[in-house]
């Protein structure tokens, strides 16, 4: 099996010690369905280009230049010269700057994964006395690295025998929740739809386990191309989703039933504050 390419290698840095290490991709969609966009007229592929707003003529790749808007419509070239030559430390090194307990992590902020491995054998032990010290401790490492030429705030966690470095979304990407909750009233609730409730789960309960994920959207595509590949009839459309539940308790009551519970010593009448 080939070796996993890195996309970006450096040093992380702890204090005084240091160990080379490699960041590789954690995800793919090679395996998705991808679409190229068609001319109805010859079903040939279109391909996009830069035009100038102004001209409507194309622009080759060699006057395309970087802009940030000031003001509207003046803006300030910005040359790839001058972007590499900030050269963060960053760019070459994640220096540790923080661990923070594990039960601590917000996991809203969790952006994308990728792995983190030592570089060569000399940087192994290092690598490894760290990632065993985090685990044993049961934190996780914050620090920065330039990928793709930008700066990015990561956390890096153990994981199996190597670690695993998440990209974090930045504060202010992030919609409060005091935002979204604040309409939501206090509800009652009868005592015993608790009980019902918790004993549904408890059938329900089961390990987390990514093999059992299946995208229904992605299934349905595959299908309708296969089904136009062959000339045959397309599948039928999904069903619209019926209205909102009313009486929670009889479907509560309803679904114990039919997965075999018998809901014992609820209590009846009782009434709590959600």
């Amino acid at each position: 099996m080939a070796a996993p390419r890195a996309i970006w290698k450096g040093f992380m840095k702890v204090g005084s010690v240091s160990c080379g290490v490699k960041i590789v991709g954690a995800t793919s969609e090679a395996s998705k369905i991808h679409f190229r966009i068609l001319n109805r007229r010859d079903g040939l592929p279109v391909k996009s280009a830069y035009v100038d707003e102004e001209t409507g003529e194309p622009v080759n790749a060699e006057d395309q230049v970087k802009g940030f808007e000031t003001d509207k419509e003046d803006f300030i070239q910005i040359e790839p010269q001058e972007i590499k030559a900030l050269k963060l430390t960053s760019e070459h090194t994640l220096e540790i700057g923080e661990f923070v307990p594990v039960a601590d992590i917000d996991t809203r902020y969790l952006e994308k994964p990728y792995y983190l491995i030592p570089a060569e054998d000399a940087s192994a032990e290092a690598f490894n006395v760290l990632r065993e010290a985090m685990k044993n401790k049961r934190v996780a490492a914050r620090s920065c690295v330039v990928l793709y030429q930008r700066g990015r705030e990561v956390l890096i966690q153990p994981f199996g025998k190597g670690m695993l470095l998440t990209e974090l979304r930045d504060r202010n990407e992030m919609v409060s929740e005091a935002t979204v909750f604040e309409g939501l009233k206090k509800q009652d609730y009868e005592a015993d739809l608790l009980e019902i409730a918790g004993l549904l789960i408890d059938k329900k309960a089961s390990k987390f386990d990514p093999s059992k994920f299946e995208d229904t959207y992605e299934n349905a595509l595959i299908a309708m191309i296969e089904a136009k590949r062959k000339g045959k009839k397309l599948p039928k459309a999904a069903p619209k989703p019926r209205e909102n539940v009313i009486n929670l308790a009889d479907v509560l009551r309803k679904s114990l039933a039919k997965e075999g519970i018998a809901a014992k010593g609820a209590k009846q009448g009782k009434r709590k504050s959600a």
